[in-house]
């Protein structure tokens, strides 16, 4: 049995311990608690707290446009960020280096978004912002790459990718439930309960499907899994559009919490899973051009999501600027408009992150990666090259547009709908409604029609992998 599983290791089939599972995972978790922060409450910050350029009316169109730019910047960015990282091998790891290179800076740049020392300079925010995505994207794009070079075992990569959206979704319900609570501690405010538990809700099914996914997978195939929860979803955001217009949030408030959790079930395993099919890719483009280029593909990837993310952030701004919306009034507001108190939340946060990320560097061991002969010839055109030959990345590349827009615009608008959104023009409510729920499952009847595409099954990644060890030589 151990010469049956040094073999194994010889081909690049690792099972890794639970210690290290976990050690990736805080990698995500780490991401989240700052990441997560930025895209749930940094456009409710310029509206409602920052006042982004000094005018309550134009502040959300003047964040939507900036969100825009700085997605534009992160096309030219994500491309020599993916070529850099499979071109080089720093000490640390080729891949694992990055969480403390870039975990540093990138904690100062998170926590200066929400210091309002400049307010209300569109200028400081775009500084702030576009540095902070840059160094995000320096610790996101090796991150990604850590999954396909910690071994090759589709099996362990299941897992660990189960692992990874577990804890990113601890992450998730730290900052959707947790960040409206502890700004109100902070400026001695009542604590907006409500809306903590219906942002939490966004994360809580994590807990329960997230660890079932590889037995649910298992039984009812890749495919049928994307189904039934983008399904599960889509009807979970047309019982909340319902719900929330038969009487106000708070007298439906039971119902508006059951309408969640069903909604963010399909979310979270439907959009958790697609983070696997990135090392299946990786493995496709290795077996048809012989380069196991994993910098260059979540390079890719990582244009894809933030191009979602870049329709999901302009979205909310100006459906908020066309239906006028100014912010509540301080009185009927759940969420305080103390500028400290958000500032002293960014910085815990994101200095847990950054404890995160250095444990996360300590547990992982990069075992599947390119020589430097491999990589010498790596070059930015190669991301393009991949795109156009590697037809399963292009349909990701679809899914993950759609999959992120429909994240972004549901995360940001939560904060909206449930603070006291009743008390708004009657345009305004029907235009956070759109964004909750209308929009968002437009964009998943959408996903679930590209996913359909995809044709990497589970018996065609282990024929390619198997291709790959007999051609590599490996017996």
């Amino acid at each position: 049995m151990e010469t049956s599983q040094t073999t194994q290791e010889a081909k690049g089939f690792y099972r890794l311990s639970w210690l290290q599972r976990i050690g990736f995972g805080a990698g995500d978790l780490a991401q989240n608690l700052i990441y997560q922060t930025i895209c749930m409450y940094l456009l409710f910050f310029y509206t409602d707290v920052y006042i982004l350029g000094g005018d309550a009316a134009k502040s959300a169109g003047l964040a939507g446009t900036m969100f825009l730019v700085v997605r534009l910047v992160d096309v030219l960015w994500d491309p020599l960020v993916g070529t850099f990282v499979d071109k080089h091998n720093p000490r640390w790891g080729k891949y694992r280096s990055y969480l403390v290179m870039g975990g540093i800076p990138l904690t100062i740049l998170a926590i200066l978004c929400f210091w309002d020392g400049f307010k209300p300079s569109i200028l400081y925010a775009y500084i702030t912002y576009v540095g902070m995505s840059m160094l995000y994207t320096l610790i996101n794009v090796p991150y990604g790459a850590l999954n396909s070079s910690l071994t090759r075992d589709t099996d362990e990569i299941t897992i660990l990718t189960s692992v990874r959206m577990f804890m990113a979704n601890v992450g998730g319900l730290c900052v959707s439930a947790g960040v409206p609570l502890l700004v109100a501690t902070l400026a001695g405010a009542d604590l907006p309960i409500q809306m903590a538990l219906f942002m939490g809700l966004g994360s809580l099914p994590s807990f329960i499907f997230m660890p079932l996914v590889p037995a649910i997978k298992k039984k009812v195939g890749k495919k049928n899994m994307f189904y039934i929860f983008l399904s599960v979803a889509i009807l979970g955001m047309a019982l909340l559009y319902f719900i929330s217009r038969i009487g106000t949030v708070q007298e439906n408030i039971t119902l508006v919490y059951i309408a969640q959790f069903i909604k963010s079930t399909g979310v979270i395993v439907a959009t958790g899973y697609m983070w696997a099919l990135i090392p299946e890719v990786i493995s496709y483009g290795e077996y048809t051009t012989g380069r196991r280029i994993s910098g260059i593909v979540n390079a890719l990837t990582g244009i894809f999501f933030k191009a979602g993310m870049a329709l999901g952030g302009v979205v909310p701004g100006f459906v908020l600027w066309l239906v006028n919306y100014e912010p509540v009034s301080s009185e009927s507001s759940n969420l305080p408009n103390d500028s400290h108190a958000w500032f002293v939340t960014m910085l815990i946060y994101s200095l847990v992150g950054l404890a995160l990320l250095i444990f996360c560097f300590s547990q992982t061991k990069e075992r599947v990666v390119m020589d430097e002969k491999e990589t010498k010839n790596v070059k930015v055109s190669d991301l393009w090259t991949e795109f156009k030959r590697n037809r399963p990345l292009r349909i990701i590349a679809l899914f993950f547009i759609t999959a992120f827009a429909m994240m972004s615009v549901g995360n940001a608008a939560g904060a909206y709908f449930m603070n006291n959104m009743e008390t708004l023009p009657p345009l305004a409510q029907e235009g956070i409604r759109w964004l909750v729920c209308v929009i968002p499952a437009i964009l998943l009847v959408l996903a679930m029609f590209i996913i359909s595409k995809y044709e990497l099954s589970d018996e065609k990644i282990d024929e390619i992998n198997k291709a790959i060890e007999e051609r590599n030589g490996v017996k």
